[in-house]
């Protein structure tokens, strides 16, 4: 009896080791990266229009991002320039916390005057700690201040995996980011233009006539190196290791890849061109619906103008791969009731994206132009044209 008790018990164990084994498998399969990314701790392919995740290795861990953090920074720069609370021309005064900041920097002096565009060439080309703080004291007050507003936008965002303690991306156990969240931040800055211009440069100079003439070179070698590539942000630090967030684009499609703890920048680059090297080869950009497309013409109440045309708010792009069956989607319009006056731009309604009779995106309705609204005689002289309408 004792025997066959102790039979069982091996028998038992042993299938409990069997099960063990399979269980590590299946994660292990969950985890397969496709042969993409193998150095780095975590990293996401993106397409920038619709948002699709192409490709991703651990992307919500939370990790030391470095200088991407100044994605964040300039993301905030750019929207208090597009409010109107700065102005490219504008000199900013370098106070002694930002001339302070060690790590790369383009080596402020305390009480220098540089221009905003100057600071954010700093910023985005030499990755300069120094600007990035001079001008996040120029918005805030203070640089705490400004961080608060970092997080703050980070909410907005719905960056779940994200928190910064500074605005430059100096090391900090609170400091962190994932992939996923960076690559949201580096789809909201791509939409700035400037931004690409200044990223998308390979070397430029500050202070060009005086005799502190500043040579940049920007970090992202793959500026110069990869057809397409116009951005976005480096980072190394020795807790997050080298990081990378790049931008490319190709024909109409334009990626975002995150890499995070990689073990050089070489493999960082490396890494970095195989992801995007499939991703252009294997996806592409079919355009459901140009925002400059007329899709109604709808009747306005009160305007100079009878009728509006109506456009979409941006493009609807759907993301395709180049051998597969075409995704069928389509569009419905619903349109509100519309009123006089509008601007160009306006919300007049919603266009509901819809795929297997599901929605899996909204976009904003919009007039595609101005209209006044009618003064008192064009008024009573449409009231006495429908009357006499009315008597026939």
């Amino acid at each position: 009896m004792k025997k066959i008790i102790l039979l069982l018990v091996i028998l038992f164990s042993f299938i409990g080791i069997v099960k063990s084994e399979n269980v590590n498998s299946s994660v292990n399969q969950d985890k397969d990266d496709g042969g993409l990314a193998k150095e780095a701790r975590s990293a996401v392919m993106m397409e920038a229009s619709t948002g699709k995740i192409i490709f991703e290795k651990n992307a919500n861990e939370k990790l030391a991002m470095a200088s991407m953090t100044k994605m964040m920074t300039l993301l905030i720069i750019m929207e208090n320039i597009k409010n109107g609370n700065l102005k490219w021309d504008e000199k900013v005064v370098t106070s002694e916390h930002a001339a302070s900041m060690g790590g790369s920097q383009i080596f402020l002096e305390v009480g220098e005057e540089m221009t905003v565009e100057d600071l954010v060439k700093g910023i985005c080309i030499g990755s300069g700690n120094d600007a990035a703080v001079a001008m996040a004291e120029r918005i805030a007050g203070t640089e705490n201040d400004f961080v608060k507003m970092m997080n703050k936008k980070a909410q907005v965002l719905g960056l779940k995996d994200t928190n910064f303690v500074n605005s430059c991306g100096l090391d900090d156990d609170n400091h962190y980011s994932s992939a996923n969240d960076m690559a949201t931040i580096a789809r909201e800055l791509v939409k700035y233009d400037k931004i690409l211009e200044f990223t998308g440069t390979y070397e430029d100079y500050l202070r060009k006539k005086s005799e502190n003439s500043f040579w940049l070179v920007n970090t992202n070698k793959l500026v110069r190196y990869y057809p397409g590539v116009d951005g976005l942000k480096t980072g190394y630090t020795k807790a997050a290791g080298y990081c990378i967030t790049t931008t490319a684009k190709k024909n109409n499609m334009r990626l975002i890849t995150v890499v995070m703890g990689e073990p050089s920048s070489k493999i960082r680059n490396s890494e970095t061109t195989a992801m995007l090297d499939y991703g252009f080869n294997t996806y592409k950009i079919d355009t459901l619906l140009s925002r400059k497309k007329v899709i109604a013409t709808k009747r306005i109440i009160g305007g100079k103008e009878k009728k509006i045309n109506i456009g979409a708010s941006e493009d609807i792009n759907i993301l395709n791969t180049k051998n597969g069956v075409r995704r069928d989607v389509r569009y419905k319009v619903s349109i509100n009731g519309i009123k006089a006056p509008l601007k160009k731009g306006d919300v007049v309604g919603n266009i509901s994206v819809m795929e297997n009779n599901k929605t899996v995106m909204n976009v904003s309705a919009v007039s595609l132009s101005d209209v006044k609204k009618a003064n008192i005689f064009v008024v009573y002289i449409r009231g006495l044209l429908n009357m006499v309408k009315g008597t026939i």
